[in-house]
């Protein structure tokens, strides 16, 4: 389908009433879950022309993986294609070959791209227009507000929180879902052209290899305390309780492929650390655990509270998470003022920079490697000291251009000074 951006004069807040697009241009096409099925839709794809868009859906917040549970494509002259992994197998086979060197197009690539790795599909190229949203500028870039700005049209939307593992999906859920790539190509065009309007298109294509480019997060070393409410623990038994009650659940969890809240919320978990009970007549007399499925899990559970609570004092794990950064910014006055007058200067500079170019901040330069950057300089803070430490540390070159000389300069900031 064609379609054209909205014109500058309909982008502001006078701009006419987007159009309501409820289904695809071509229908909701019958999902590929055979290999057959699959081959033909690759064939299709191998022989469209220009970029592809590509979307997943997942089951967060229903299942412990963060795997697809459905593929979304759409190609010029191919048209949309809908793919089921599960039935497949994760059998992909035929659709990296015929994707060979063709540009993607994803909405918050980063959110989608590991799972797609998962299925041996990664981009040759990319182009995120969340990230070209936020390179030109605009406060608010989901798909649907970007869509309805440029485009002029409006989503119908309403199940990307849903179970996309439920068998099978239901049609509306597949509607939802072609439209998810109905017009990601025609918002890249004009993204790309409201970017090379800006003169940022090069900042762009840079941001986009990072993305593409990037490594995965490292496990955390420590993960059950994000415990949500976990804050309201003082004492390191209690933390031992929600360390022993989270791990039991992350293997129960992992084990039958659920959300870990499903299988016991983080409010229970905190509020069985802070009682603390001896018995199964305990345990289940609190709010949740009473319930059914609880109570066929009380033995695990109370099995990771004793657990907890024969640990030696030595075993228990310290009052707060160890970490490799910097302290909380609002302790640097006390601890190092220095660190504080180079933080307070830095950020006064970026901000400067990130206004004077219609970017978010953290777009400008990381927030961490900025605090570290301040609270532990280079021995050479000159330009080129500066710019050498921070494309070690992965900051893209139109970042460093922009940044390295203010940055240089707020490294040399005494408190004094900062003050004057």
């Amino acid at each position: 389908m064609a379609v054209e951006a909205a014109s500058p004069e309909t982008v502001g807040s006078d701009r006419p009433e987007p159009v309501l697009l409820t289904e695809p241009t071509d229908g909701v096409p019958p999902v590929v879950d055979t290999p057959a099925a699959l081959k033909a839709a690759a064939t299709a794809l191998a022989a469209g022309t220009g970029p592809v868009a590509v979307d997943t859906e997942r089951a967060s917040g229903y299942r412990y993986s963060q795997r697809a549970y459905l593929v979304q494509l759409r190609r010029e002259g191919a048209g949309t294609v809908l793919v089921d992994p599960i039935a497949l197998d994760g059998a992909l086979d035929p659709l990296p070959p015929a994707l060979d060197d063709t540009e993607w197009v994803l909405h918050a690539a980063s959110q989608d791209l590991p799972c797609l790795a998962e299925l041996d599909l990664r981009p040759a190229r990319l182009f995120d227009t969340e990230l070209a949203g936020r390179l030109a500028g605009f406060e608010r870039v989901s798909l649907g507000t970007l869509v309805e700005r440029m485009l002029g049209y409006r989503l119908e939307k309403g199940h990307s929180a849903a179970d996309w593992s439920r068998r099978p999906l239901p049609q509306d859920w597949l509607v939802y879902a072609a439209l998810d790539v109905e017009l990601l190509i025609a918002l890249r065009d004009a993204m790309r052209d409201e970017l090379e309007r800006q003169g940022k298109l090069d900042w762009a294509h840079q941001e986009f290899e990072a993305v593409r480019n990037a490594a995965p997060a490292p496990p955390r070393a420590e993960p059950w305390r994000r415990t949500s409410g976990i804050h309201r623990l003082r004492s390191p038994r209690q933390l031992a309780a929600v360390r022993a009650l989270w791990e039991a659940r992350d293997t129960v969890a992992r084990d039958r492929d659920l959300a870990p809240g499903r299988v016991l919320p983080d409010s229970s978990i905190v509020q069985a650390a802070q009682a603390n009970p001896k018995t199964e007549a305990d345990l289940v007399a609190l709010p949740v655990f009473g319930g059914r499925q609880q109570r066929r899990r009380a033995s695990l559970w109370l099995q990771a509270l004793r657990a907890a609570r024969r640990l030696e004092n030595d075993e228990l794990p310290a009052p707060a998470s160890p970490h490799d950064g910097p302290p909380p910014t609002n302790r640097w006055s006390d601890r190092d003022p220095d660190a504080a007058a180079r933080l307070s200067a830095a950020r006064s500079a970026l901000s400067k920079i990130a206004e004077r170019h219609h970017l978010p901040v953290e777009n400008l330069l990381l927030p961490d490697l900025v605090r570290r950057t301040c609270w532990m300089p280079p021995e050479d803070r000159s330009v080129t000291g500066v710019t050498e430490l921070l494309r070690d540390k992965g900051a893209r070159e139109w970042q460093i251009e922009l940044t390295v000389e203010d940055l240089s300069k707020a490294l040399h900031a005494t408190p004094a000074a900062t003050a004057d």
